[in-house]
């Protein structure tokens, strides 16, 4: 497919019809977050597959410590740390491409969603399991620190519980419910797996990295950008295929359409989580059990998943009032740092630890009244 232009196909999000032996189905590796429940009436053997399918690893350090899994029901408020990963070669340490945190608040019918940059110049604490001292570096770099193993590959999970520890003295949040670690190249499989997925494209937007056949664009000779046509992602609303669904997620920079850099990339990731998650729960995929299967299984093989004793499924069912709509995004403002003419990274406005406090104090409503800028569109 080339330009996803806007004389191509285009599908509505559908929620009427939507069955109610549906009402229960967790797409949660595919969104990176929780859309709605699970228990399909008559599909215990589908649902048993798909959490057979998602992976499970120590990502919080609970069992190194001996903590015993927690037996009582989900209950909120909750706050869930996601990470989205590239994949990469088993030597080479994790960099984390995307940091999201979904907060609920008690009722669980609701939830707000904000992405920590990647690129946040932070304190990093120190990490005996790795042997890291602590220091200060971009955020993303936590997860290559934490993962390194003597004598070993690098961990994924153990560089998880580093870039947790880091987020949870950023934010002040005590700890996370849940976590999970989502390839990105697996979403490419994901979105194909439901036929596409309709995105609103607020302007017009250049790939950096493809061509208009999803094929990569040839490095120039001696380096300074890419040779060859450029995929295009008109304004409006736009029918995807999983290659283009990534690749338009991915473009941050002003040249390509993105004036607004890393906030821009970040505000798009969250719309794509939001577009995902209308299509999972679509009547397209819900009251189709073959798609559906496949949906289900392309997102539990994208996932390592981490409930701190309770399973993906036990989420879903607990989060069965959350939809889409109810999940207001968030953009955390801030701005680049340099030192000595150099970049080094990002740093938050002041505001942001008053957002920071209004979660800690489950007070976001009375926040974003007061800061409407907050809210990003969706």
């Amino acid at each position: 497919m080339g330009k996803a232009g806007k004389g191509g196909k285009k599908r509505p999000s559908v929620w009427a019809g939507v069955p109610r032996w549906a009402q229960v189905c967790t797409v949660f590796g595919a969104v990176l977050m929780f859309v709605s429940g699970a228990a399909l009436v008559g599909a215990e053997a589908l649902m048993a597959r798909y959490e057979g399918a998602v992976g499970k690893a120590d990502l919080f350090g609970d069992q190194a410590a001996g903590a015993s899994e927690r037996t009582s029901d989900i209950k909120g408020p909750l706050s869930i740390l996601l990470v989205g990963v590239d994949p990469r070669k088993p030597e080479q340490p994790p960099l984390a491409d995307s940091i999201m945190v979904l907060h609920v608040p008690e009722g669980l019918d609701r939830a707000y969603l904000f992405s920590m940059p990647r690129d946040l110049y932070v304190d990093i604490p120190a990490f005996e399991k790795a042997g890291f001292r602590g220091g200060q570096d971009k955020l993303n770099a936590a997860m290559a620190y934490g993962s390194r193993q003597q004598g070993e590959n690098p961990s994924t999970a153990q560089g998880f519980e580093l870039l947790a520890k880091t987020v949870q003295s950023l934010t002040g949040i005590k700890r996370f419910d849940a976590g999970a670690i989502i390839n990105f190249g697996g979403f490419v499989k994901i979105v194909d797996a439901m036929g596409g997925v309709t995105m609103d494209i607020e302007r017009e937007v250049r790939s950096e990295h493809r061509r208009p056949d999803g094929t990569h664009r040839e490095l120039r000779p001696g380096g300074g950008g890419y040779l060859g046509e450029q995929a295009v992602y008109p304004e409006g609303e736009q029918l995807l295929e999983g290659w283009q669904a990534l690749d338009y997620v991915r473009q941050r920079y002003p040249a390509n359409g993105v004036p607004d850099g890393d906030y821009g990339r970040q505000r798009h990731q969250q719309q794509f989580v939001k577009a995902m998650a209308s299509q999972a729960l679509s009547a397209d995929v819900v009251t189709n059990p073959i798609k559906l299967d496949r949906v289900l299984r392309a997102a539990g093989e994208s996932l390592v998943f981490n409930g701190r004793g309770h399973s993906v499924i036990d989420f879903g069912i607990a989060l069965k009032d959350l939809r889409p709509g109810n999940i207001q995004m968030i953009k955390l403002p801030g701005g680049g740092i340099t030192a000595n003419g150099k970049y080094q990274g990002e740093r938050f406005e002041p505001a942001v630890q008053d957002f920071f406090r209004a979660l800690r104090d489950e007070q976001l409503d009375a926040f974003l009244l007061e800061h409407p800028d907050f809210q990003n569109k969706g």
